[in-house]
């Protein structure tokens, strides 16, 4: 499975290395640009290419989605999975955090608290 929040020129790439029967998820295009993948790297490749629009999932089946939410949830609350936190901040220092954001000087979650 491949998970492309980027798009671009790495997409067309990314499927031609994907093994037999692949899923290709469509994200988003972070790099700006919508890429143009020839439709017979799909069938060499016994592939899917499946768009993931979260937005949209979530209005046409919000029981699911309530369901998929709380599965992360509880694997969170397993220990299972942990999200990585770039760093916490005040809330009085929000604008800091989508400074750093706008920057893009983050890798994983910035959390605003109000308790710290």
């Amino acid at each position: 499975m491949i998970y492309d929040p980027v798009g671009g020129s790495f997409s067309e790439k990314a499927i031609r290395d994907m093994s037999w029967g692949g899923r290709f998820l469509v994200v988003g295009f972070a790099a700006g640009e919508i890429p143009k993948v020839p439709l017979n790297i799909p069938l060499l490749k016994g592939c899917s290419v499946v768009g993931v629009f979260w937005g949209e999932f979530t209005k046409r089946e919000p029981d699911l989605n309530k369901s998929n939410n709380q599965e992360l949830m509880d694997l969170f609350d397993q220990g299972k999975i942990s999200p990585h936190i770039h760093k916490v901040y005040p809330l009085e220092q929000a604008g800091e955090a989508l400074n750093e954001l706008l920057q893009k000087r983050v890798i994983g979650k910035v959390v605003l608290s109000t308790t710290l």
